[in-house]
């Protein structure tokens, strides 16, 4: 019986999910659902397969195993010494023992532990039929699918655990194993069954589209035997719960509909997914095609983008040109296209919302920028950081700093302050207080619309950028044409003055909450100090110590006893960063060792775009190993001590005279140019990994020839220093003792 499989279904009914919540709940149920089915001793022979919609998510599993796995449990009793007298009777100890066990002392077993022999018994408790164990393993899986936010909806389980909060209330269960009703109940509140509200039982059954349906009537409940029968059964009743296959549908009509109207679906645009969000809106999409006059694309395209797609969930389209048309697409949730009265509410409502950004589009450019600096002051930052216009003079002041300082561009210094000045004053306009996704891009439009040249206004319009870590995230360089100096000035300012001033306040990201999204700005600003070159065409390597030092000068009153933390979160983001790229951890962990200040993210890139080339390497391999003892050893001289006795004790020639020692110094001279060479101009890093890896035989060889830790307090001076010297040098390519692989 234990072999034979059978087939589990289980849909859980309930009010709509927001659409952001469905993906991420349904792999909550899967895992959750997983883990119970293992703890269970319940084995599947086929993955767990999750479907969902709206108002329904559910898993089917189409092999499970009938009954739990049997379980041997090796019991430990007292110790042998204690259980038996010299003459070999059983003490009381062993004798109560086997009682508790329901056997005879001669039937227990005598096992060795690290703490001696003892007494065991080694029992079997049979599997039961999985039928009776899934009532408990849905429970539980209910009580751990975990939501953005709980609801308190009058139910109960009777697991002990009293009220059953969800995400939204159920209103039915389906629950079947290999076609047969698995019994589960919801009970409800005394107060709730007081009013009539009644139990959810499981049963057989489902439920169609609201209001739509081939026969019958709408709501009416399916019977279903079966996954393939549940899912027919749905499809003919306008539900499908594939969200691939809706995804598909949408794709496959908006690009037909599109077309029809002589044109593409619109690219969505920075930090859009409506694609991805609209399959969990529908259970099954249809798409309508709608219009609104063509004056109104007279408005900004971003303005006309951001009132259609994240307002109103509608796709823009535009022509052969590229131009944006007076035509939108809008997925519905009926079963037919084009529904002329759908079109024709969808175009009332879009109108309206245009009416207002057009009324505020005129109204903001009736005053220029600078004008509303004086409502920055009302605009609070942070109740510690103060208002928006202090937050402005200070990134106006750093921006100049990092165009003329930092990135040695002086001609951009007048044009960087100017952009960072007047970045924040369209949070004072009326189409960022209605539209707040555009804030920073209508700045950048407001800006060019009263003739700020490209230098600047295109610096304000993507100064909140980039949000991505990956290194084609916008923006990219053609975006940024003449302002590629100004914008990166005045990105890096804005994020690194904030966190740097809420970190020195305080405040700081823990676990998953980051509320004032300190990890967001940390890693943008990473973002541009790593890719800097390709970016902006200007090649500096500036290290996070440079910039975190310039965002402290312009604060007053910052925390002290915060910037070893901040240090320790800059290099948590600096890797992350870098292991999403997909670069080996342990590589990232060696180039990203010693003093974060000093740490250039460019240079960690492009070290670890060399360095795998040479970790599988058997040299490279034997360095890293014994580079864990160089540092060991190295730790007995200190580098001011090093400096010292370099400056006033006799040359290493002099004094170290064995093969081995001068075979290393020889080693060392001869592969020291190369690395610092590399080291000091970032560049050549392929070259300076390689002659380091020539280090390994001779270190190798000294280490077996040579003891270090020599009586003669001269000798063992001299060889603490050559030690030494080969850890200064490697360790400033990175710590390769990270490298050194597990056995």
């Amino acid at each position: 019986m234990e072999g034979q499989c059978s087939e589990l279904l289980i849909e859980i009914g309930c009010e709509e999910m927001p659409a952001s919540w469905l993906p991420v709940v349904t792999d909550n149920l899967v895992a959750a659902l997983e883990s119970r089915l293992t703890q269970a001793r319940i084995t599947c022979e086929t993955p767990i397969s999750a479907f969902n919609t709206p108002r329904r998510f559910g898993v089917s599993i189409a092999r499970m195993h009938n009954r739990q796995a049997d379980l041997e449990e090796m019991i430990t009793g007292p110790p042998v010494s204690a259980s038996f007298d010299p003459g070999g009777a059983p003490r009381p100890a062993a004798v109560g023992f086997a009682r508790k066990q329901g056997v005879q002392v001669d039937d227990l077993d005598r096992v060795e532990t690290a703490k001696g022999e003892y007494l065991a018994y080694s029992r079997l408790q049979r599997g039961k039929d999985t039928i009776e164990v899934l009532p408990d393993v849905l429970g539980d899986t209910l009580r751990n699918v975990n939501f953005p936010k709980q609801m308190h909806w009058d139910a109960v389980l009777d697991d002990g655990h009293g009220e059953f909060v969800f995400g939204r209330p159920i209103r039915w269960v389906l629950f079947l194993f290999s076609g047969r009703v698995v019994p589960f109940e919801i009970e409800r509140t005394q107060g709730a069954q007081a009013v009539g509200v009644k139990r959810v039982r499981s049963s057989n059954v489902t439920y169609g589209h609201r209001f739509f349906c081939r026969t019958g009537e709408p709501g009416l409940a399916l019977s279903v035997k079966s996954f393939e029968g549940y899912k027919k059964t749905l499809e003919d009743a306008y539900v499908l719960i594939d969200r691939d296959e809706r995804r598909d549908r949408i794709a496959s009509k908006l690009k037909k509909y599109a077309e029809k109207v002589g044109g593409n679906v619109a690219p969505l645009g920075r930090g859009s997914a409506l694609l991805d969000e609209v399959p969990d809106l529908v259970e099954y999409p249809s798409v309508v095609t709608g219009s609104f006059p063509e004056d109104f694309l007279a408005l900004p395209d971003e303005v006309l983008s951001t009132t259609m797609i994240h307002h109103q969930h509608y796709f823009p389209v535009i022509d052969r040109d590229g131009q944006l048309k007076a035509n939108f697409l809008a997925v519905t949730n009926t079963p037919r296209d084009n529904v002329a009265r759908i079109a024709r509410n969808s175009e009332r409502v879009l109108v309206a919302r245009l009416r207002d950004a057009r009324f505020f589009w005129e109204g903001d450019r009736a005053h220029r920028l600078d004008d509303r600096l004086d409502r920055l002051d009302t605009l609070l930052f942070h109740k510690k950081l103060g208002s928006y216009r202090e937050k402005s003079e200070r990134i106006a002041l750093l921006a100049s700093k990092i165009a003329g300082d930092v990135l040695g561009q002086t001609d951009a210094v007048e044009h960087a302050q100017r952009a960072a000045l007047i970045s924040k004053t369209d949070l004072a306009t009326d189409m960022v207080g209605e539209f707040p996704e555009l804030q920073g891009v209508m700045g950048g439009i407001y800006a060019r619309e009263q003739g700020e040249p490209e230098q600047v206004w295109k610096a304000i319009y993507y100064h909140y950028l980039p949000v991505g870590i990956q290194p084609d995230a916008p923006p990219i360089r053609d975006d940024l044409g003449l302002a590629t100096v100004t914008w990166a000035a005045l990105s890096i300012a804005d994020k690194i003055d904030t966190v740097v001033g809420l970190f020195g306040v305080g405040e700081k990201p823990t676990g998953s909450r980051d509320p004032l999204g300190i990890r967001r700005q940390a890693q943008g600003m990473l973002r541009v100090l790593t890719d800097l070159p390709g970016l902006i065409g200007v090649e500096k390597r500036i290290s996070i110590g440079h910039v975190r030092r310039l965002a402290r000068s312009v604060h007053q009153g910052l925390r002290d006893d915060v910037q070893e933390r901040e240090s320790v979160f800059f290099l948590e983001r600096l890797r992350y960063l870098l292991e999403e790229r997909g670069f080996d951890v342990r590589n990232v962990r060696a180039v990203t060792h010693g003093d974060l200040d000093e740490l250039c993210p460019l240079d960690a890139l492009r070290k670890l775009q060399v360095l795998p080339e040479f970790t599988d390497t058997p040299d490279f391999q034997r360095l890293a190993t014994l580079f864990k003892r160089v540092k060991n050893i190295a730790r007995e001289l200190s580098v001011a001590e090093l400096n010292e006795a370099d400056r006033l004790d006799q040359q290493l020639t002099t004094v170290l005279t064995e093969p081995a020692e001068r075979t290393l110094l020889n080693e060392l001279s001869t592969r020291q140019a190369v690395i610092e060479t590399a080291v000091s101009s970032g560049e050549g890093y392929r070259e300076a990994f390689a002659d380091a890896a020539k280090l390994g035989p001779a270190v190798d060889q000294f280490f077996t020839d040579v003891f270090v830790m020599a009586d003669d307090a001269v000798l063992r001076r001299a060889r603490l220093r050559l030690v030494k010297r080969v850890e200064q040098l490697i360790v400033q390519l990175a710590d390769v003792s990270e490298l050194v692989q597990e056995s």
